[in-house]
């Protein structure tokens, strides 16, 4: 793990430690995030602390071929019960992921420089955000780097104000990112929702090849 500055490149990400933390430290641009993301990498910090850069292994991952749709999930599509769009409102999709009260974490890692970083990526047609509405109103969705050269998407966050919205929102959006020909979508580290939904670990070196 390194202490790393604005005006350096980033190390290999080899070096990170067992955490999966590569470096400390530098700022958050459109350039130095592309670096990142083409890299593997990707920034999580705490508002207090400075930009903290990770690269963990084994890395999360979901194939959209392997998504998996339980029978109830089935039910809820097929009811319509939402309405989802897409890089429609993706100033409130962030600003929801920030304000959702998450078990194990003090406040949020979507810090005010990280927001507008986003945004400007966002406008550039990078970033890509999932809607999800019930009866007009945003309760669900998602957002994350969309690398589409590579075939492949960074999800990054997502939230749900109603059983079942963010679930309907990633669904629907997998389905989207396969008609793309998207080959992988990076769900980062793991989490027993992510595996209900078929993601899995793969080492970080296989990862890797899928961004070259």
């Amino acid at each position: 793990m390194s202490v790393f500055r604005s005006y350096e490149e980033f190390p290999p990400v080899a070096k990170a430690n067992e955490e999966g933390l590569l470096a400390i430290g530098g700022y958050l641009s459109v350039k130095r995030l592309l670096d990142a993301y083409n890299l593997g990498i990707f920034p999580w910090y705490e508002a207090s602390r400075p930009v903290m850069w990770w690269s963990p292994d084994p890395r999360m991952v979901l194939f959209p071929e392997k998504l998996k749709i339980s029978k109830s999930m089935r039910q809820v599509l097929r009811q319509d019960t939402f309405k989802v769009t897409f890089n429609q409102d993706f100033e409130a999709v962030i600003n929801k992921c920030a304000a959702i009260k998450r078990a194990g974490q003090n406040g949020t890692w979507i810090t005010a420089e990280m927001k507008k970083a986003y945004l400007e990526l966002f406008n550039l047609g990078i970033v890509q955000s999932v809607e999800v509405w019930q009866n007009e109103e945003l309760v669900g969705g998602l957002y994350g780097i969309y690398l589409k050269e590579k075939k492949v998407f960074c999800g990054e966050s997502m939230f749900t104000e109603v059983s079942n919205a963010s679930k309907f929102g990633f669904i629907k959006w997998v389905e989207q990112l396969k008609l793309k020909g998207v080959k992988l979508i990076d769900c980062q580290v793991y989490t027993a929702h992510l595996e209900s939904l078929g993601a899995e670990e793969i080492s970080r070196n296989e990862f890797l090849q899928y961004l070259k």
